[in-house]
């Protein structure tokens, strides 16, 4: 028994091929494991009875669904909207919220003036603006994109400026004892510093645009994923409600996935702009 038990925890530090293929993706497998079995239960719920499809339709009949919208073309114009609506509203939201995050948390002066207008508007609920959105802009492309900035840009700006404000004070002392100008001070001391929250914020305003979409489109739109299933959902056809959510949720892990990315090759430019 010892000696199994010994050329196990050899096989264990040597790594095997299996073992470090597990080791090397243990948090991946385990999560397609869970999703797997998710997936058996529900589909197993659906075949004996145990819930209603008609609330809940069922995995094979959600990839029918999507299917059958693929193959009639209807999907596509779908995600062609929303498409368009994501990256105008976010680019936007990019542009206006990183600048003025950097300028609100550099400049104290900007800041006491932006601060009550920022506030306010980050804590009033995007959906509550709708109706003043749909007067301004109409029930075309323009509103939509509003309304994703609007959910988008505060948690950019927010994020950013709190990056720029929290810069450790000691790395400041260091760069004006050597005779740093305020333009190098920013760009080799306060925008490294900031990067780690500005990618937050870009995380958080992604979740934050993507729900902009699918209420935009719920409220008053012609086309987009948010209408699609907002007349499925008016006609019992669950089935396309759940595809419209997966293509969102898929969208999300996708992006989040390119952000981190982004974030792992920025760590390296911060530590070496810190260093």
């Amino acid at each position: 028994m010892t000696s199994v038990t010994n050329d196990l925890v050899v096989a264990d530090v040597q790594g095997g091929p299996s073992r470090s293929l597990w080791a090397r993706h243990e948090n991946m497998l385990l999560g397609l494991l869970a999703v797997a079995a998710f997936m058996l239960f529900w589909e197993f719920s659906v075949v004996f009875g145990w819930v209603n499809p008609l609330f809940t339709s069922s995995p094979t009949r959600i990839v029918a669904a999507g299917a059958a919208m693929v193959r009639d073309g209807s999907i596509w114009n779908d995600l062609a909207v929303s498409g368009l609506e994501f990256a105008l509203g976010y680019g936007l939201a990019v542009i206006v919220g990183v600048p003025l995050g950097i300028l609100m948390g550099w400049y104290r002066r900007f800041n006491a003036l932006l601060e009550p207008f920022v506030n306010a508007l980050y804590a009033t609920p995007r959906i509550a603006l709708m109706p003043l959105i749909i007067i301004w802009f109409g029930v075309d492309l323009s509103s939509k994109i509003a309304i994703i900035f609007l959910s988008t840009v505060f948690p950019i700006l927010v994020n950013t400026m709190t990056g720029v404000r929290t810069i450790d004070r000691d790395f400041i002392k260091v760069a004006r004892s050597f005779g740093a100008s305020d333009g190098q001070l920013f760009t080799t001391v306060a925008l490294p510093s900031s990067v780690p929250n500005l990618l937050t914020g870009l995380r958080l305003g992604l979740g934050h645009a993507l729900i902009g979409i699918v209420v935009g489109e719920m409220y008053g739109a012609s086309a987009g994923i948010g209408y699609m299933m907002q007349t499925a959902g008016a006609t019992f056809q669950t089935d396309r409600v759940m595809v419209g959510i997966l293509i969102i949720a898929a969208a999300g892990m996708a992006l989040t996935q390119v952000l981190r990315i982004i974030e792992n090759r920025f760590e390296g430019w911060r530590v070496d702009h810190r260093g």
